[in-house]
């Protein structure tokens, strides 16, 4: 018997497993919403040359702490809305902030 729930403690664990991505955010503009763009590389099969491919996901950013511009790991989670199906895990690294000049400033 202990080999079996031992079996089956594996079995659980390996099935809780969530899937995870990494990408860059595009948009915050919505409340506790962010949309990240993910690009995936890969080598076409006849013409050998890398061909990227990008997809967007809308995630669930409960503080809002993702900026346009940061890299983000997204973990996929139960469906929240009509199209989100991901949320925020961690922001790996922050975009630079650059000081926005107003047009005066400029001439």
């Amino acid at each position: 018997m202990p080999e079996t729930n031992a079996q089956q403690g594996h079995a659980a664990e390996a099935a809780g497993r969530r899937k995870e991505i990494v990408g860059e955010v595009i948009s915050n503009r919505m409340k506790k919403t962010i949309v990240v763009e993910v690009v995936r590389k890969k080598t076409h099969p006849f013409y050998g040359r890398v061909v990227s491919k990008a997809k967007k996901f809308y995630a669930h950013d409960e503080k809002n702490q993702a900026h346009v511009g940061d890299v983000v790991r997204l973990e996929e989670t139960r469906p929240l809305s009509k199209l989100k199906r991901w949320r925020l895990k961690q922001v790996i690294r922050q975009a630079a902030l650059v000081p926005e000049h107003t047009a005066a400033e400029i001439k």
